[in-house]
């Protein structure tokens, strides 16, 4: 196929002149965008209008001419399609078609420009649309975007031909759609009339059901009637008997208020002995209160003795205090006779029992009870309500309160503690059990010292010290009882 640009026997002779811009012949076809196949007469008066394109072949001759603008030299590239050209090759086509359609139409030079390119890359194709002959093989919208471009002695009939190749095959798809939607219809109507007969089968099995559970309903409602008639005949039986039970409840009811009152006398007598004896108990109570008073006025006179005897001086600190200051081991033996005032119970109620017992001093193993009764919480909220509930405690029983904790050094953040109650965490290299032992031995012997800790080591341990260990469960329902 020669790369020359195609004869075109509607175009004239290009003009150098008037391709550079310099006006040229004002009779020129290319100025008025006419050939002298549109104008038989050559007066300029009997020009053809251009074909009217089927869609597809509109869209391809736009799509050609795109496709080769950008390999044209900038002056050969009509001023209103140097921007088009410009454009990205997926757009080109689409946005500048109407200036491409247009310009193909006015500008027979610019045509074969195109059509020079366009011819190249068709290849045979081209040279038989050029020859004015179409392979019927070939694309009918092709050959007639080709025949449109290159305009060979009869290109109007070869468009012609493709638009009706085109009609006929939308006619043919058409015909095909309208074809396969009656299929579609026919197996629908098909499938429905299925359906229905299997809708028609179900309601007949359902009609004999309904019909079997209306006999069923029908005996049932026989016998329910005759069961209402027996119901109301012993209904009557029964009315007739609760008149006789009421004539003789009424007649019981009177000898229980005739009782009654015979109860209610000898009740005052009763309450007339018992005062007699209330008075009789008052005074042996207060020989009894008067003996007491006198026992325990001669053991505080004792006690005062013995003090200004020994010369004590009152003390404001504790033996906890000593412990929590010192943090240090104390030597010395174990008290004597711890065994005799320790107690194996871990009932929760012996708590207030212990509690209860004269300079009573409570040691709580902190972590062992808080992780078991709200283990939920984080360990600051574990220990600020714990010791809360401790100075509840510490006020309504007046006694001494240690909460011990494990720690290498005080925490920081911690809330003050409320009266009466000393908190104390272990130090580095020590347990809260140890310390926990520690104050248990710094109590004087026959002190009562209540441990509470749910730890079998830390409750054997105080239990041969002398103090009484009890399981975190009784502290905590005393708590939850506060």
């Amino acid at each position: 196929m020669p790369l020359t640009e195609p004869h075109d026997d509607h175009l004239p002779q290009e003009d150098p002149v008037a391709r550079d811009g310099v006006e040229g012949n004002p009779d020129d076809n290319v100025v008025t965008g006419t050939t002298d196949a549109d104008d038989p007469n050559g007066d300029g008066t009997g020009a053809e209008p251009e074909p009217t394109l089927p869609e597809p072949v509109r869209q391809r001759i736009v799509a050609l001419t795109a496709a080769v603008l950008p390999t044209l030299p900038a002056d050969e590239v009509p001023v209103p399609l140097r921007r088009v050209a410009k454009f990205a090759p997926n757009r080109r086509a689409r946005l500048g078609a109407p200036a491409i359609a247009a310009q193909l139409t006015a500008d027979p030079l610019f045509r074969q420009r195109v059509t020079a390119r366009v011819l190249a890359d068709a290849g045979d194709l081209g040279a038989a649309v050029v020859e004015g002959t179409a392979p019927a093989a070939a694309d009918p919208v092709e050959v007639a975007a080709l025949a449109y471009l290159a305009r060979p002695r009869g290109w109007r009939e070869l468009i012609d031909a493709s638009g009706a190749a085109v009609r006929a095959e939308a006619d043919s798809a058409v015909v095909a759609e309208l074809v396969r939607e009656a299929e579609q219809r026919a197996t629908r109507a098909e499938h429905d009339r299925a359906v229905a007969r299997v809708e028609a089968e179900k309601l007949r099995d359902e009609l004999a059901r309904v019909r079997e559970e209306l006999g069923q309903l029908r005996e049932e409602s026989r016998q329910l009637a005759r069961t209402l008639r027996e119901t109301q005949a012993r209904e009557r039986k029964a009315t007739e008997l609760l008149a006789t039970e009421r004539g003789r409840a009424a007649r019981a009811s009177a000898d229980v208020d005739a009782e009654l009152r015979r109860a209610r006398a000898r009740l005052a007598e009763a309450e007339a002995a018992a005062g007699v004896a209330r008075a009789s108990a008052k005074e042996a109570r207060s020989v009894d209160d008067a003996r007491l008073w006198l026992l325990l006025e001669t053991i505080g006179q004792a006690a005062v003795g013995l003090r200004r005897e020994l010369a004590l001086d009152p003390v404001d600190k504790l033996p906890a205090d000593f412990v929590a200051d010192a943090f240090a081991e104390q030597a010395g033996a174990t008290p004597a006779g711890p065994a005799a005032r320790a107690r194996d119970s871990d009932d929760p109620a012996r708590l207030d029992q212990l509690l209860a017992l004269p300079r009573a001093h409570l040691v709580v193993d902190g972590y062992n009870v808080t992780k078991r009764g709200f283990g939920e919480m984080s360990l600051e909220q574990q220990r600020k309500r714990l010791i809360t509930g401790l100075g509840g405690i510490a006020a309504q029983t007046g006694d001494e309160v240690t909460v011990v904790f494990d720690g290498a050094e005080r925490m920081h953040g911690l809330p003050p503690a409320p009266r009466g109650v000393r908190v104390l965490f272990s130090r580095k290299g020590e347990t809260a059990d140890e310390l926990i032992r520690r104050l248990v031995r710094a109590e004087p012997a026959g002190r009562p010292v209540v441990v509470v800790s749910s730890d079998r080591e830390v409750a054997d341990g105080v239990r041969r010290h002398g103090a009484y260990p009890l399981g975190a469960d009784s502290l905590l329902r005393r708590l939850a009882r506060s």
